[in-house]
This record gives C-alpha cells, sequence and structure tokens, in this order.
C-alpha cells in the first residue's frame, strides 16, 4: 500500500463515512482528464465555510447513527461528469437523497463539498510529510480550503475520528 493509499484510508475513516464513503476512491479513481473543464473548475473553486462545514458535519454524525455505511466507490467508466458521480452517490442508498437535502445540499454540492475537504484534509497532510505532496494533483487543491482546514483543525480532526 502506497503512502498516498494510506492517506486516502485515514482520510476515508473520517470524511468518508460521511454518507457517500467513496468520495476518497473517487478522487483517486477519477482522473481530472475524465471530468468536463466546467466541472474541474467549480471543484477548484468550490469554497468551505462554517455553514457548510457544519452541514457536513451534522449530516456526517446523522448518517452514522442511523447506520448508512460508507459506499462503494462508484465505476469510474460510468462517472464522466460530476452530476453521474453524485447521481451515482445517491443511488447508493434510499436515505441518502432525503438526508443530503435535509441539511440543504443539493446532490452535486454536497460532493462538492466532500471533495472540497477531502481535498483540503489531503493537501495539510501532504504539508506535513513531504512525501506525500508528490502525490497531489493541484488541479483538486483549493488555497482557502487549505487555510479552512488549518484554522478549523480541532473540528475537523473530531469529524475524522467520528465524534
Amino acid at each position: 500500500m502506497s503512502v498516498f493509499d494510506r492517506v486516502l484510508s485515514a482520510c476515508r475513516l473520517a470524511v468518508i463515512a460521511m454518507v457517500l464513503g467513496a468520495v476518497p476512491l473517487v478522487h483517486a479513481q477519477l482522473s481530472p482528464a475524465s471530468l468536463p473543464d466546467a466541472d474541474k473548475q467549480q471543484i477548484k473553486k468550490y469554497t468551505l465555510t462554517d455553514d457548510v462545514f457544519g452541514r457536513l458535519a451534522a449530516a456526517t454524525r446523522e448518517a452514522r447513527t442511523t447506520g448508512i455505511p460508507p459506499q462503494a466507490a462508484p465505476d469510474p467508466s460510468k462517472v464522466h461528469s460530476l452530476d453521474d458521480l453524485a447521481n451515482q452517490a445517491m443511488a447508493a442508498d434510499p436515505r441518502i437523497p432525503a438526508l443530503v437535502k435535509k441539511y440543504g445540499f443539493t446532490p452535486r454540492e454536497f460532493m462538492l463539498a466532500n471533495i472540497a475537504l477531502m481535498n483540503a484534509v489531503m493537501a495539510v497532510q501532504a504539508r506535513n510529510d513531504p512525501a506525500l505532496s508528490g502525490n497531489l494533483n493541484q488541479v483538486w487543491i483549493n488555497a482557502d480550503n487549505i487555510r479552512f482546514v488549518e484554522s478549523h483543525q480541532s473540528d475537523v480532526q473530531a469529524l475524522l475520528r467520528g465524534q
């Protein structure tokens, strides 16, 4: 298992026990080239806020307490856009769409928020372990989200620990 895979696994325990257990796997399996330019730009521009993080964390906690299991990674050959990714994730468990809606997300925004958080967590970890930095694709990185994760370290760590 590569260092990058270990980071993805560690992050998976957190963000990915979040309703869409597949986000880190999606990140690893989808190349930026497989998404339209508009989706790539939206991923890079999506900015985490206190409101988004709070709703994401609340959705994650509720998913855990209601027993929604982490989902398997989607079939990358069937994902050609963020909408494809979101649709596969929403179809994975019939409770997911209602949970996402309850916390004020569209399926697409929920996917963007998860990807944004995951990317920022991995980027922060890469800063602390230079061996990881070569594995990060800059297409996915948003400096504002890195600053958000760094300034909310305890909240993010609590979420990663399942609290």
